[in-house]
C-alpha cells in the first residue's frame, strides 16, 4: 500500500483553500463529500498523468470531466495557446480565431446551421432553453431525471410526487415558481413521455436531452427513446435539444444524437470544443437561432464569449481529431473496460456492472444494465468510496463519485492500460465479496 493519500502538501493546501473559497474548492464534488476524506490537490497534467503536489503521479482517468480528450498538456494545443497569447489576452470584440473555431464546428455539426460561443456548459444550455422559448412563444421545457444541464434556475429542478407535473426545485435558492415550468420525466421512460405530451404537448418549447447520459453515470438511450422524443416534438411544434457537451466530439467528431434517433432543431457543446480552456457553444437551425439578439429579441452576451486564446485552444483540438484519433482511443477504450471487468470477477466482485459508451465508461457496484437515474442510484455507493481511495492508493485518479463518468484519453496507449488494469484488480480486491 503506497502511503496515505493525499500527501502532507495536498491536506495542507486544502485548509489553506477553506479559509478563502467557499468549501475549499469550485465545484462540489471536488471536495470529495460522496466519497469522503480530503481533496488531492493537483499540481500538473501531462499525457496520461496527473502529478500532485507532493509529487505523486497518478493515471487520470477524470480528463477535466472529459474535456482533455487527448489528455494532459497537448503539445500543439500548448503551442497554439502560446501563440494566441502573444497577441493579446482578450479583446471583448471579434477576432478571426472565433470565426475559424466555428467553421470547424459547422462543417462537422451540419444540424448547427447557425451558432454563438459562450465560456460554460451552463451558459450554453440555458441560452439554448431562452432561444426554445423565444422561437416558440411557449414556457414548459421537459428534462429528465439525472439528467444534468448545468445549474442554471430553470434546469436545476427534480420531480415531485407527480413525477411529470409536480416539479420542485433541486437546490435552495431556487424558486418554486422558476421550475414550475419545468416538467421532470424519468429518463428511457416512453410510457411517461407519451402521457406528458398528450396532456401538454401545445404548451411545451423544449426537450433537452442527453443523447447518452453521463451524469449518473453512462446510460445509454433504450431502443426508440429519442425516435420518440422526435416525433413528438415535431408532432407539437416543440424544439429538440441535444445536450452533447459531454458527448459532442468525445465519441466521434460531431454530434452522436442523430445516429441514435434524435433529429435536433438546437444543440449545445463544451469541454472538447475548448480542449481544456473555458468553452462551450449553442448552435441550431438558421431560422431558430436568428432570433438571437442581434438579429432578433432573445438577448444573451458575455464579455468572453470567443476569447481568442480559449478559440485557439479549440481550434489546435480539432484539427487534431482525425479518425485514427478515435479508432485509437476506442480500442484502448475496450481494453481497458475488459480489465476493469476481468479485475471485477477475479476478485468476486459482486454486484458489479460497468456500462462504455466508446471513451465514457460507468461503473457501478450494482446489477445492470442501468436504465434510469433510480436504478443508478442503487449502485452500492459504501463500496464505490472504498474502491475509490483503494484506486487512488494504487496511483488511478476515478471520479469521486459513483454517479459520475470516468473518461479515457487518447494518450493512453498500452502501457497505461496495463498499468490501469493492474492498479483496479489491486482496488476490487480490497473490497472483495459480496457486501455486507
Amino acid at each position: 500500500m503506497s502511503p496515505a493519500v493525499p500527501g502532507p502538501r495536498s491536506r495542507a493546501l486544502f485548509r489553506r483553500a477553506q479559509r478563502s473559497i467557499v468549501g475549499g474548492v469550485d465545484s462540489p464534488v471536488r471536495a470529495f463529500r460522496a466519497v469522503g476524506g480530503t481533496p488531492v490537490v493537483f499540481a500538473s497534467s501531462r499525457g496520461a498523468e496527473l502529478v500532485d503536489v507532493d509529487g505523486r503521479r497518478y493515471l487520470d482517468l477524470v480528463n477535466s470531466w472529459g474535456a482533455n480528450l487527448l489528455g494532459g498538456a497537448p503539445p500543439t494545443v500548448v503551442s497554439a495557446v502560446r501563440a494566441a497569447v502573444r497577441d493579446g489576452l482578450s479583446f471583448g470584440a471579434p477576432s478571426p480565431r472565433e470565426h475559424e473555431l466555428a467553421e470547424r464546428i459547422r462543417a462537422a455539426v451540419p444540424e448547427a446551421e447557425r451558432l454563438r460561443f459562450v465560456s460554460s456548459g451552463t451558459e450554453a444550455t440555458m441560452s439554448a432553453i431562452r432561444v426554445a422559448r423565444g422561437f416558440t412563444g411557449r414556457s414548459i421545457i421537459v428534462k429528465f431525471a439525472g439528467g444534468y444541464h448545468g445549474h442554471s434556475d430553470g434546469l436545476l429542478a427534480r420531480a415531485g410526487s407527480g413525477v411529470a407535473t409536480g416539479t420542485l426545485p433541486d437546490s435552495a435558492g431556487v424558486p418554486r415558481t422558476v421550475v414550475r415550468e419545468t416538467r421532470v420525466l424519468p429518463y428511457n421512460d416512453l410510457d411517461a413521455l407519451d402521457r406528458l405530451f398528450e396532456r401538454e404537448g401545445g404548451r411545451i418549447s423544449a426537450v433537452i436531452v442527453e443523447p447518452i447520459a453521463g451524469n449518473m453515470g453512462v446510460v445509454p438511450p433504450v431502443a426508440g427513446f429519442l425516435r420518440r422524443i422526435t416525433r413528438w416534438c415535431r408532432r407539437s411544434g416543440a424544439l429538440a435539444i441535444a445536450d452533447e457537451v459531454i458527448t459532442g466530439f468525445r465519441l466521434r467528431r460531431g454530434i452522436v444524437a442523430p445516429e441514435l434517433g434524435l433529429e435536433p432543431d438546437l444543440v449545445t457543446l463544451g469541454k472538447v470544443i475548448g480542449g481544456g480552456m473555458p468553452v462551450a457553444a449553442y448552435g441550431g437551425r438558421r431560422r431558430v437561432m436568428e432570433v438571437v439578439a442581434p438579429l432578433g429579441p432573445v438577448y444573451q452576451a458575455g464579455t468572453l464569449s470567443g476569447n481568442p486564446v480559449a478559440m485557439a485552444a479549440g481550434a489546435a483540438v480539432l484539427d487534431a481529431l482525425r479518425p485514427s484519433v478515435y479508432h485509437r482511443l476506442e480500442r484502448a477504450s475496450a481494453r481497458l473496460a475488459q480489465a476493469i471487468e476481468d479485475g471485477a470477477a477475479s476478485a468476486n466482485v459482486r454486484p458489479f456492472c460497468l456500462q462504455r459508451a466508446g471513451s465514457m465508461l460507468g461503473l457501478f457496484f450494482s446489477d445492470g444494465p442501468v436504465r434510469s437515474l433510480a436504478h443508478a442510484q442503487r449502485s452500492d455507493r459504501k463500496r464505490y468510496a472504498r474502491f475509490f481511495h483503494a484506486a487512488l492508493a494504487a496511483g488511478v485518479y476515478l471520479p469521486p463519485s459513483t454517479l459520475e463518468t470516468a473518461f479515457v484519453s487518447a494518450a493512453y496507449g498500452p502501457k497505461e492500460i496495463d498499468r490501469a488494469g493492474a492498479a483496479l484488480a489491486q482496488a476490487f480486491r480490497s473490497v472483495a465479496g459480496r457486501p455486507l
